[in-house]
């Protein structure tokens, strides 16, 4: 099952989409509305969000001149604040001093129950469902190209989740998805989550050995290789085969 949150009319309502038409969606009361007449949310009540980086064998190839990494690292993980979340069809600010910012195509996994001390084999089971998300990073600011800070990851509205918030059971294995990036309509970025490092089973089991995961807790699991600079004015898609296709507007600082 596919829902949205989006804002119409000046209230919060949960939407579906409407079979055959992405122009349209469907309000829980029954009312059908132009997609692009509401003001998308974050498909749930975000809690925690808890971010991964250098996930993908692929992306750690990419900047392996400026990585020092074995094989035997810890999932290098950071948190991020509720300020940085965006919905479907938002706008992100380009800070007028960057010269390098990048998207990041991820696949955000968001937890159903408090989850603590869970067994890998155990693990798929706490997941409530999964969404799309694109984590943008200034990489001026990265300490040593890799070290995410503040200024790299916390950004407001530098988070886009969306558009659907896609129930575990029709995504029976995460580690069996494909998902790409288009800037301006030309793909960029092209990738597969069989190419993690650690895959969504063993990074819940992995926190959970820690902190206690919450429902509504989000853990976006990494980004493929092929990020490239992006400027004010693009129109950035992200794509996750049977999840959703995510929309950003880049615009000026």
């Amino acid at each position: 099952m596919k829902s949205a949150r989006v804002v119409h009319g000046g209230a919060c309502h949960t939407a579906y989409p409407v079979e055959g038409d992405e122009s349209q969606i469907q309000l829980a009361n029954g009312q059908r509305v132009a997609a692009n007449a509401v003001q998308w949310l974050a498909p749930f009540e975000v809690g925690t969000l808890i971010a991964l980086g250098l996930n993908y064998a692929d992306h750690v190839k990419e900047l392996a001149k400026e990585l020092t990494l074995s094989a035997k690292d810890e999932p290098l993980v950071f948190l991020k604040g509720p300020n940085s979340v965006v919905g479907h069809l938002g706008q992100t600010v380009r800070p007028r001093d960057a010269s390098f910012m990048h998207y990041e195509c991820e696949l955000a996994v968001v937890m159903g129950r408090v989850t603590r001390n869970v067994a890998v084999e155990d693990a798929l089971s706490h997941v409530l469902g999964y969404t799309v998300c694109n984590d943008y990073a200034v990489r001026d600011y990265l300490e040593n190209w890799y070290r995410p800070n503040l200024r790299v990851k916390n950004r407001d509205q530098a988070t886009a989740l969306g558009p659907w918030l896609v129930t575990a059971d029709e995504i029976p294995d995460p580690q069996n998805l494909s998902l790409r990036t288009r800037v301006n309509g030309e793909v960029t970025q092209q990738g597969h989550t069989s190419n993690m490092v650690h895959s969504v089973a063993e990074l819940i089991h992995y926190l959970s050995q820690f902190m206690t995961l919450q429902p509504g807790d989000v853990i976006l699991t990494g980004t493929p290789e092929g990020v490239v600079n992006v400027q004010a004015g693009d129109v950035v898609v992200t794509e996750i085969d049977g999840v959703g296709q995510l929309i950003n507007h880049l615009v000026s600082d």
